[in-house]
């Protein structure tokens, strides 16, 4: 095999790690523009009110001020992916610390500080709802009065402070529960978590004399951010090029729109270039958050430890606006089953408004949250059967061509494979020495599983004239890696060194649409947009070089390198050079190849399954992965400690090895942080964010840092390209529950509530509840 033969499934570096380790990549807040000026933003002091009036004549008279934007400014557009409930700027109510009021455009950002912080509304308060209790009491105030005439895009808007509500049914929950030996009921709870990516959020916005605007921003979609932008400033989708530079990061929280429409109408306004960059605390104050869950879960399973029947209702806790919202609560419903044969399932999801920071998606999207729950329960139901959690887990995995919850198809389930191997790995590890007085170990095990197929993407594959490739696609590659992976595929298909493809940025004039970097979907589905495009290139590569060698296309291979030679005579042969020359200037025209996808395959079979109220009815394509966590706990001070991990992910091909483990480690990480560390907290006496540093909010550092053992598992899964599917979501899935088994195991109590922060451990070591 050639070095150009083996371009899927061989490690090798990102294209853009030469220029990020040298400090050379452009970010948003790297752009200099003439004549640039720099916005702020006033937020509401207050988590609820109505705004009365607002003043910005002294704002305008700070030296340097350029222009001030409120409300007032823009029609009162309502917008949002699922529910159209929110505007640009708060223009009647504020429903939240730090919603955005107004913003200003100045010649320096100490003068658009200043101005943003002379900025005076008068409200009138009014009762704030700060917890799902609160959002569903009876008397509780509406935060939405308006929501049933808001535009919805599925059918189970809600009522009240409940924004939307769905339910799935298998089977008969009711008549199974008689025929179960054991039930385990459980209610539990998890927290706010930051996204926390490296770089805040923010954009700069260019106009034109044609009245367009160009808009470099932290994203993870050009499209939806276009959209919105379109949407606010009331201008075409024409009039607005959104492209994305290198992202720092996103892990959900910039899927979709944030401050691209501020800066936007800024720069309108002025007609100059603005910056617009959140601080570090804005950005925990005024993005996005994981949703606060709270999860009520019943199981039962007869005596062998055949699991008979589940019924749960996951609660979460959506902040002031839907965002992502319904999506979240459809996933979270779809996943708390988890990769089991269950026959018998009652779920229910509801997202409530609250005033607090919008919660949107996060890193496995709902699947966290349910699953601290459902595989918690597993433990608890092989405690009070005798019987070992994998043993019982093994016994009641998915099989290929078994059916997800709600009647999907799942053609094949390696399930099994990936928890066997966890516990092998684990088991075979050598003893590490002993943990010493007050000190306890443990060891936790989660099964688990993740969708990557969701909506639509295309790419074009296009021969340039020297014979090299040119790829566009419109998925954003935020740190992950995708833009090598994407490259690759292309590469593999058409036998070519990377160094001879360009890929072009992500940019909405020219760039073939793409919902979101979301989801664990890019491999999945713009890997297969690309390697469809490529392999439609490659066929007109091949017609083109039939005609020019006078053999039937089946008598021809593509060979290293970028040529085309006739099959078992290695001297004859043409270059990709030749073939462009003849299509651009002689016949046929330029060799484009393109494709388009759509997921298509519905999430609920009537014929199996009952819903009602789900946002997504196309949802699947399912990987799976286990993992195995060994703690200590310090019984003085409720400390855990991570000591060891084995993160094992079914990831059907891996493109890029390399990018696997960086996902796996780079996930677990993040989960362990969510479990033990992370939470975001809000006064419950003024709603403001108690926590919006890094002085006071809490994430792993070296000093957390476990031994981490990434063991991928290869089992094509019949679809996406080679058979690959994501694994950016999986791991976060796995990690916070098998830490909490672990913590079980090592003390004999079970925690409950997320984070397991040692006050809580220390709680349930004393006999309390958490």
């Amino acid at each position: 095999m050639s070095k150009l033969e083996a371009r899927v499934g061989i490690r090798m570096p990102r294209v853009d790690a030469p220029e990020t380790v040298a400090g050379e990549a452009m970010y948003t807040d790297d752009f200099y523009l003439p004549g640039m000026l720099f916005g702020a933003v006033h937020g509401s002091p207050i988590a609820h009110g109505r705004i009365l009036s607002i003043d910005t004549s002294e704002a305008e008279a700070v030296t340097g001020v350029k222009a001030v934007i409120t409300g007032r400014d823009y029609n009162h557009v309502l917008a949002g992916p699922f529910i159209k409930d929110e505007t640009m700027f708060a223009t009647d109510r504020v429903r939240y610390v730090g919603e955005p009021v107004a913003a200003v455009a100045a010649t320096t950002p100490e003068a658009a500080r200043e101005a943003a912080s002379l900025i005076e509304v008068e409200y009138e308060d009014l009762p704030a709802v700060l917890s799902i209790d609160e959002a569903l009491a009876e008397d509780a105030p509406v935060l939405h009065e308006d929501l049933a005439s808001y535009f919805c895009t599925f059918e189970g808007k809600g009522t009240g402070n409940t924004l939307c509500a769905g339910d799935l049914t298998e089977g008969d929950v009711d008549a199974a529960w008689a025929e179960c030996d054991v039930i385990v009921e459980q209610t539990y709870e998890t927290g706010a978590q930051h996204h926390l990516y490296m770089e805040p959020s923010g954009a700069v916005a260019e106009p034109d004399r044609q009245g367009k605007v160009t808009i470099w921003s932290s994203l993870q979609s050009i499209s939806l951010a276009q959209q919105r932008v379109a949407e606010w400033v009331n201008i075409p989708m024409a009039k607005v090029r959104m492209v994305a530079p290198r992202i720092g990061g996103g892990f959900g929280g910039k899927g979709n729109a944030h401050f691209q429409p501020a800066a936007a109408a800024l720069a309108l306004k002025t007609g100059r270039p603005v910056k617009l960059m959140l601080t570090r605390s804005e950005d925990f104050e005024m993005m996005r958050s994981r949703h606060p869950s709270r999860v009520h879960m019943k199981t039962g399973a007869k005596a062998d430890g055949t699991l008979v029947a589940r019924e749960f209702e996951v609660i979460l806790d959506c902040g002031a606006y839907a965002d992502d919202s319904p999506g979240v609560v459809s996933v979270a419903v779809l996943m708390g089953r988890g990769p089991y044969r269950i026959p018998n399932i009652r779920a229910r999801g509801v997202g409530v408004y609250t005033n607090k920071l919008k919660a949107g998606a996060y890193r496995g999207y709902g699947n966290p949250q349910v699953s601290f729950a459902a595989e918690q329960q597993l433990d608890e139901l092989a405690e009070k059967l005798g019987m070992d959690p994998v043993d019982l887990r093994l016994k009641n995995t998915m099989n290929d061509g078994d059916r997800w919850l709600g009647g999907q198809p799942v053609a094949v389930s390696s399930a099994a494979k990936c928890l066997e191997t966890a516990r092998d790995a684990a088991t075979a590890a050598p003893a590490l020495p002993d943990a010493g007085p007050d000190r306890k170990r443990g060891l936790g095990y989660a099964l688990f599983s993740a969708p990557h197929g969701l909506l639509s993407t295309a790419a074009n594959v296009a021969l340039r004239t020297d014979g090299s490739i040119a790829v566009a696609t419109g998925a954003v590659d935020i740190g992950q890696g995708s833009d090598t992976i994407l490259q690759q595929i292309v590469a593999d298909a058409l036998k070519l060194d990377l160094d001879q493809i360009s890929f072009a940025s992500q940019d909405t004039d020219s760039s073939p649409y793409d919902w979101k970097t979301a989801a664990s979907r890019v491999t999945y589905m713009a890997g297969q947009a690309c390697l469809n495009a490529a392999i439609e290139a490659r066929e007109k590569i091949l017609v083109h070089a039939s005609d020019l060698m006078e053999v039937a296309p089946g008598d021809l291979e593509l060979r290293d390198g970028g040529k085309v030679g006739i099959v078992g005579i290695p001297e004859k042969e043409i270059t990709f050079g030749m073939i462009a020359g003849r299509a651009h200037y002689q016949t046929g025209g330029p060799v484009v190849g393109a494709s388009e996808i759509m997921f298509e395959t519905p999430a609920v079979d009537p014929a199996v399954a009952q819903s009602k109220g789900l946002a997504f009815s196309k949802v699947g394509a399912y990987s799976f992965g286990a993992h195995a966590v060994e703690v200590e706990v310090d019984e003085v001070t409720g400390e855990v400690e991570v000591l060891r991990a084995w993160c094992v992910h079914d990831v059907g091909r891996a493109i890029n090895p390399a990018m696997v483990d960086g996902q796996v480690i780079g996930g677990f990480v993040q989960g362990l942080g969510y479990a033990l560390l992370e939470e975001m907290v809000w006064d419950p006496d003024d709603g403001r964010l108690a926590n919006p540093t890094l002085m006071d909010y809490k994430i792993p550092t070296a000093r957390e840092m476990p031994e981490i053992h990434s063991i991928i598992l290869e089992t094509p899964f019949g679809d996406g390209p080679h058979g690959a599917r994501g694994v950016g979501e999986p791991p976060i899935v796995g990690a916070p529950v098998a830490i909490a088994n672990a913590i079980a195991n090592a003390i004999g109590k079970r925690p409950t509530v997320m984070p397991m922060k040692p006050e809580r451990i220390l709680d349930l070591l004393d006999g309390e509840s958490a």
